[in-house]
C-alpha cells in the first residue's frame, strides 16, 4: 500500500528555495533540508529524488515565479518610465532592508554553480533572455505611447537594466548604500528623457 504524503510539496519546495537561497548549494547539507523541511529523509528523496533534484526545482519555482510576478508588476504600471523608477525602488529597498543579505537566487547561483554545470548554464541564460524580454517589451510599449523620448537603443537600454537590476542585488550582500544606489539608478533612468 502506498504511504500518504503528510506535507504539501510546494510549501516544502519553497522552504527548500529559501535555504538554498540563503546559502547556496554546497553549503546546505542534507541534514540541514531535512530539518528545516521538516520532512524525514525517505520523504526528500521519494518525493524530490535527492539534493540535486531538490535543489533545481526549488531554483525553477524562484525563476517561475520572479517572472510571474515581473509580468504582473508591468501589467499593472501603464507608466513606463515611472513602472521602471519603482521597480528599481523595490529591487532598492530589498536591498537594504535584507538582514540575511541573501541577494539574487539566479545571481548567486551563477557565481556559485557556473560554468561546471552547463544544464544551468542553459536555464540561466533561458532566464536572462526571458526577464531582458520582459523588459524590452515594456520599454517598447512606453516609447510606442510616447511616454519614452529616448533615441537610444531599447536592446541596450535593456541590457544596462538587466545588468543594473542584477548588480543591485550582488551591492547588496556587501555594504548596500541607498543614496548611491538611488543615484545610479537616477542616471540610468536618464537614457530613457
Amino acid at each position: 500500500m502506498p504511504r500518504v504524503k503528510l506535507f504539501d510539496e510546494k510549501e516544502v519546495l519553497t522552504k527548500a528555495m529559501n535555504l538554498f537561497w540563503k546559502q547556496g548549494y554546497a553549503a546546505t547539507s542534507i541534514q540541514e533540508l531535512v530539518n528545516h523541511l521538516g520532512i524525514n529523509r525517505a520523504s526528500l528523496y521519494d518525493t524530490f529524488g535527492g539534493k540535486e533534484q531538490l535543489f533545481k526545482k526549488a531554483f525553477e519555482l524562484y525563476r517561475v515565479s520572479n517572472k510571474e510576478e515581473l509580468i504582473r508588476f508591468f501589467q499593472s504600471r501603464p507608466n513606463v518610465k515611472e513602472g521602471v523608477q519603482e521597480l528599481f525602488g523595490i529591487a532598492i529597498k530589498e536591498a537594504i532592508f535584507d538582514k540575511d543579505k541573501k541577494g539574487c537566487f539566479v545571481v548567486n547561483t551563477t557565481t556559485e554553480l557556473i560554468p561546471n554545470d552547463e544544464n544551468l548554464l542553459a536555464v540561466l541564460e533561458s532566464n536572462k533572455q526571458d526577464i531582458e524580454k520582459l523588459f524590452y517589451e515594456y520599454l517598447e510599449s512606453g516609447k510606442e505611447k510616447g511616454q519614452l523620448k529616448t533615441n537610444q537603443d531599447l536592446k541596450s537600454i535593456t541590457s544596462l537594466f538587466y545588468t543594473l537590476y542584477n548588480g543591485i542585488r550582488v551591492v547588496s550582500k556587501v555594504n548596500p548604500k541607498e543614496k548611491e544606489l538611488k543615484n545610479t539608478v537616477e542616471v540610468a533612468l536618464s537614457l530613457l528623457d
